[in-house]
Order: structure tokens, then C-alpha cells, then sequence
């Protein structure tokens, strides 16, 4: 299917405001429709949480933060609907030509529809009631498929095609600086990621601190802890390894997964950063997908048991099997895997 536009966009918008991971998938779009629109002023609709991961990219013109948990409570707080419809106008006021909605869910096909583009463009198997806020729908097949090659959907039909795949982070100088300052003790390091949004994607934090020492006497590594407030909020210490969780903003993480020479990480948004960025990788998966939301293009990576309820995409669960059955012994099989030297 190809989209026939009215005429050549002047004004995009991306309407993808979460979650991290998410973003990362949605960064070939980004790369892809600036390559195919080049004077088109582009605009990415964000949560604050992740808006400083795409301020001053080179590919973009405007960050546009969504203040969705303020605007959640417009029902008991008038100042929250007043917000909400001054956000709608000033929507309207950029008078976008075309709107890209990649997150299919009734809240983005109404901001969608709020725009008044002429053109609004998302998946026709978008949840909530969405699909009918656009005026263009994407058939992507199933929902099962990876994100970016359903994101890719979109931009072959809109003419810009399906490749190159360019996870392009715009990472500066000062961001790489910054990380160097903070490792510069330890030398050559992998980092672990034992965060997660999902308390049933959480790898045990002790297997993951029992891995320090084999890195160490056996790869030559120094371990360095990232993350966020998830990892913070463990409240643990791990001895042997720098911790930096929560002491890292959204640019210096890239930084630091950048200089990795192994990442190990649950199902997490740092963990699409570390793959997209081509890292020494060992993802460990339970109750989710990795065919729908792992390692772009790195199912090499990923270690997982196959059990009749994983994957089961819940949030809850009474025994936790997918992710206690992975031993520290199954990791570094797959650590040495990942550590090999490619073939030629």
C-alpha cells in the first residue's frame, strides 16, 4: 500500500511518546523520513521522561513534551483539562500536513486527530478505538512482528522505504566526556542492566551480581551497574562493580553502553539501546516476546527458557519460572558466546 500525499509535507509529526525502548525502534523512522523530506520541519510528540534523549538531535526541529500524568487526572483537576485543551490548540495552531501515530492507542490517535493534519496516518489494528482518528491506515500484518519492521510498514508506505536501519542517538562530545570521567578507573567494562519496568521481566539481582567475579577473572571486564530509578529503587549493593544507576542522565547512558564491551540486561528500554547500538549482547527474556519486542535483529542474543507459559505478557505471577530457571551457568554459555571474536 502507498500513501498518495496532496502534496509534499512542510510540517511532520511523530507521535510516539513511550516507553524508552519504544523510542530507540522508532529512531529509523526519524532517520528515514528526513532522508526522504529533507526540508520539511519534523516534530516528535514525547513524555518528559524521554524528551532529553531526542533534544537538539540533528534530524529533528522540535521536541514537543506530552505531559501525560498531568493530564491524566483532567477528570478530578480542572486546571488538568484546561492544560489539556490548551495543549490540543496549540496543536492545531503548528498545522501540521502529516501525522504518524506509532503508538496506537487511543490517546495517541486523539492527539492525532486533535492536529487536524490532512493527513493522519497509523496501523489499522490499533487498539482503543484509534484507527478510526486517521484518515490513512497502514495494514501491517501481524501484531506479533517485530516494532521497527512494523514501523517500516509505515514509511514504505509514505515513499521513504524500509532502509537503511540507522539508529542514529546524536550522541556530543560532553555526553562521551562525561562517561569517561566516570570510568576512568576501571578500564575495559561490561555493564548490567538488572532493571526493569516489569517485576516478572527481572532477572534475580543476585545472579546478576554473581557475575562480576567470572568477568573479571575471565574476560578481563570490570562491571559497572546502570540504570535508573528501577535499579535504584533494588536498594543493593554490589560489591566489586562502579555503580552508576540513577547517576547517569538519558545521553550519558548511551555513552556508556556505547563504550561497553558487553551489556547484559534484562527486557528493558537500555537494553534496545545497547543492541542498537550493536553492543556485546545477553538479553535475558521470560514473560514477553522477543520475536515482537527483543534486540532488533539480535535473536542471537537473546536467552530464554522455553516453557509452556512464557511468553504470557503479564505483569503479576505467583512462581516467576521463566526468569528463576535461568541459572548463572546458562548466562555465561551465553556470555561466551557473545564474547567470541566475529568470523570473517
Amino acid at each position: 500500500m502507498t500513501i498518495a500525499l496532496p502534496r509534499e509535507p512542510r510540517k511532520i509529526l511523530i507521535v510516539k511518546p513511550s516507553a524508552l525502548g519504544d523510542i530507540v525502534h522508532t529512531l529509523p523512522v526519524l532517520h528515514l523520513l528526513r532522508k526522504r523530506f529533507q526540508a520539511a520541519e519534523i516534530s516528535w510528540l514525547v513524555v518528559p521522561a524521554f524528551a532529553s534523549l531526542l533534544q537538539g538531535h540533528h534530524l529533528l526541529d522540535h521536541v514537543l513534551p506530552f505531559e501525560r500524568r498531568r493530564f491524566a487526572n483532567l477528570w478530578r483537576d480542572a486546571s488538568a483539562a484546561k492544560g489539556l485543551f490548551s495543549f490540543a490548540m496549540g496543536l492545531r495552531r503548528q498545522k501540521f500536513d502529516l501525522v504518524l501515530d506509532l503508538q496506537g492507542l487511543l490517546r495517541s490517535g486523539w492527539i492525532s486527530w486533535q492536529t487536524r493534519a490532512p493527513v493522519r496516518v497509523g496501523f489499522s489494528y490499533a487498539r482503543e478505538g484509534a484507527s478510526g482518528l486517521y484518515t490513512h491506515h497502514v495494514h501491517s500484518g501481524s501484531p506479533e512482528r517485530h516494532a521497527v519492521e512494523r514501523y517500516l510498514d509505515m514509511t514504505e508506505a509514505l515513499g521513504c522505504g524500509r532502509g537503511p536501519v540507522v539508529f542514529d542517538f546524536d550522541l556530543q562530545d560532553d555526553d562521551r566526556a562525561s562517561v569517561r570521567t566516570m570510568t576512568q578507573a576501571i578500564g575495559d567494562y561490561a555493564v548490567l542492566l538488572p532493571g526493569t519496568n516489569w517485576v516478572t521481566k527481572r532477572w534475580p539481582a543476585e545472579r546478576f551480581e554473581a557475575l562480576i567475579e567470572p568477568l573479571r577473572s575471565r574476560f578481563g571486564l570490570s562491571t559497572v551497574i546502570a540504570g535508573g530509578n528501577d535499579v535504584r529503587e533494588m536498594n543493593r549493593v554490589w560489591p566489586g562493580a562502579l555503580d552508576l544507576s540513577g547517576k547517569t542522565d538519558l545521553k550519558q547512558l548511551v555513552a556508556l553502553l556505547e563504550r561497553a564491551k558487553l551489556v547484559i540486561a534484562n527486557d528493558s528500554g537500555p537494553m534496545h539501546i545497547a543492541s542498537a547500538l550493536n553492543r556485546p549482547l545477553v538479553t535475558l527474556f521470560g514473560p514477553t516476546n522477543p520475536t515482537r519486542t527483543g534486540p532488533y535483529a539480535r535473536m542471537d542474543s537473546v536467552l530464554r527458557l522455553d516453557i509452556a507459559c512464557s511468553p504470557c505478557y503479564s505483569r503479576e505471577c505467583s512462581h516467576h519460572s521463566c526468569m528463576r530457571w535461568l541459572e548463572v551457568d546458562h548466562a555465561m554459555t551465553a556470555i561466551e558466546r557473545a564474547m567470541r571474536p566475529p568470523t570473517v
